[in-house]
């Protein structure tokens, strides 16, 4: 495909602006390099946390969380993209702060640990921790984008708890066969090639049949109610629509919405793109109703 005919003026100027920050030279498996260049560009487009929000940093059985807005029954459990080798509690702040203010619920954003020095399932255990002592008081609300949507499908797919209202995966890779569809179509898309996803599932580990690392192994039965919000010029985008539909056939309340002419990583774009903005509104108003959504249970107390 000819992205720079296809996608619109601003979402090619976020991907140049992205794209600036990384040199030709910078080797694929130096994750020193690979992460401060990572950072970099983050801080790049971290925009200021709304004004008077509370945050303060805590751990939750030694696994690093940052809170951000007064507590709340319900509480979002946030996990970062990157790759499961990039990212941090830094990386996504504008994000999660910026939700917990439009949602008016409070966030727990997670510092799971990194691959390749924490292979699976670290990272999946640390999420599981925290959703567990979460769980404990509050009703939850899993939320994540790309590798963290990854962690909360599968979180969705092995932990049942009456206290799970939803999870909300954004661009999320959710481990159906890479082939055909999107994985063709969008193989070499801007900002996530098809082998660029293939590298970071190897370095993080993890079996094609373990639930714990594949969502598409998962229990489906008992999924919480599930939105999906993958982007249109992404490898990732069929296996979102893979998912909706093995999810439907098992009798879930799941709906999916395309970000049209985005790309993997946009959420960084939504105030440079109309586009953007406009879709995360979306995912705003997905959050907003599981969140307020009442349920015949209660979450353990």
């Amino acid at each position: 495909m000819n992205y720079k005919r296809y996608l619109n003026q601003q979402v090619l100027s976020f991907i140049e602006e992205t794209q600036s920050f990384y040199p030709k030279d910078l080797e694929a498996d130096d994750w020193i390099k690979q992460r401060s260049v990572y950072n970099r560009m983050a801080a790049h487009f971290r925009s200021p946390r709304p004004y008077g929000l509370a945050v303060s940093n805590e751990r939750f059985s030694a696994v690093p969380v940052r809170r951000y807005g007064p507590a709340t029954e319900t509480v979002i459990l946030y996990a970062h993209g990157g790759g499961f080798v990039l990212g941090g509690l830094e990386s996504h702040d504008d994000v999660c702060a910026e939700i917990a203010a439009k949602t008016e619920y409070q966030i727990v954003a997670v510092d799971y640990r990194l691959a390749p020095e924490h292979r699976h399932p670290a990272a999946y255990d640390d999420v599981l921790k925290v959703a567990e002592t979460l769980a404990q008081h509050h009703a939850l609300v899993l939320c994540g984008d790309s590798a963290g949507a990854t962690l909360c499908a599968s979180i969705a797919g092995t932990w049942t708890t009456p206290a799970l209202k939803g999870q909300i995966l954004i661009y999320p890779s959710l481990g159906f066969d890479p082939k055909g569809g999107s994985f063709e179509t969008h193989a070499n898309a801007p900002l996530l090639s098809r082998d660029e996803l293939l590298g970071y599932s190897d370095i993080r580990g993890g079996a094609a049949d373990d639930p714990t690392a594949t969502p598409k192994a998962g229990d489906f039965k008992h999924l919480p109610p599930t939105r999906l919000f993958p982007a249109e010029c992404d490898p990732l985008h069929d296996d979102a629509l893979r998912y909706r539909d093995t999810a439907l056939s098992q009798g879930v309340d799941v709906t999916l919405e395309t970000g049209t002419g985005l790309v993997h990583g946009w959420l960084r774009a939504r105030h440079k793109s109309e586009r953007a903005k406009a879709q995360f509104e979306r995912i705003i108003a997905a959050i907003s109703e599981r969140c307020r959504a009442e349920t015949a249970q209660k979450p353990h107390r």
